[in-house]
């Protein structure tokens, strides 16, 4: 061990490579930035002591992480809520949306649930069941003008070139250079509602009181690393900075909820 925090993220970006330069000019920590591929890989190699931390996902991919692998990762301290938004490279208006345009969406359980609520807000889908984290098989088609297509979520920005829209998370419109502003529509980063898409810093549950990761989950909040962000997301992104009692709490919420959804859906398969 050589003292380097290494970090995991998806689709490094200009504010990770500030950060690992201001937790050294501030806090004397060296860190190395380890980007991965995809949304699936940051998790194991935590586990594995690969790396030391990563910062990739909110709450609600967490909780949806341990709970499918019984598992105990810990946030312990939150970054930004990015809005989740619909692009086209057809369209410049939700209205133009005819019935049967299919849309993109990210296959992943919790950004595909995110998707489809994106697209309910939109007015685009209809669901004939009401619940927090629909699925495909919750949307009522014939109520609905779109369709969905579920792919990989690095995939979603390349879809657009054979489907009508497509829903992209920010980590991949910044590597594809997509104006965040040309989104026909988003969610809300700001209500209530999207408190377990607060993005954070994520450890071994050992780790939580660890003193060093602590400081370099709060070091976040400096004004040079928030002014990145907001120029890495063009202003889309809203700092958020809750407690980790309170990150925990929500995280425990959110496990819980899906724990009791998977529950349901047993006992209705028996």
């Amino acid at each position: 061990d050589d003292g380097t925090i290494r970090i995991g993220v998806v689709a490094q970006d200009d504010t990770n490579r500030e950060f690992a330069e201001l937790a050294q000019e501030e806090l004397d920590i060296d860190v190395e930035i380890v980007n991965f591929d995809d949304y699936n890989q940051p998790n194991p190699a935590l586990n594995a002591g690969d790396i030391d931390m990563n910062w990739f996902q909110h709450i609600a991919y967490l909780a949806n992480y341990n709970v499918s692998n019984d598992d105990n990762l810990a946030m312990i301290g939150g970054t930004e809520v990015v809005p989740l938004a619909l692009y086209s490279e057809e369209y410049s208006d939700l209205d133009e949306f005819e019935e049967g345009d299919s849309v993109a969406i990210a296959n992943d359980e919790i950004n595909q649930a995110r998707g489809i609520n994106v697209l309910v807000e939109a007015g685009l889908l209809e669901l004939s069941n009401d619940v927090a984290e629909p699925r495909p098989a919750d949307i009522d088609e014939e109520a609905s003008t779109v369709t969905v297509e579920p792919v990989n979520s690095e995939q979603t920005v390349n879809a657009m070139q054979s489907v009508e829209g497509s829903i992209i998370n920010n980590s991949f419109t910044n590597d594809a250079g997509i104006d965040p502003n040309t989104a026909l529509f988003s969610d809300d980063p700001e209500a209530d509602v999207a408190f377990p898409y607060i993005n954070g810093f994520v450890v071994r549950d050992e780790d939580r009181d660890d003193e060093t990761l602590n400081e370099l989950a709060e070091l976040y909040h400096d004004e040079r690393i928030l002014d990145s962000a907001a120029e890495v997301s063009e202003g889309t992104s809203v700092p958020r900075d809750p407690s980790a009692e309170e990150l925990q709490d929500g995280l425990t919420e959110y496990e819980d909820s899906l724990r009791e959804a998977q529950s349901d859906d047993e006992d209705s398969e028996e």
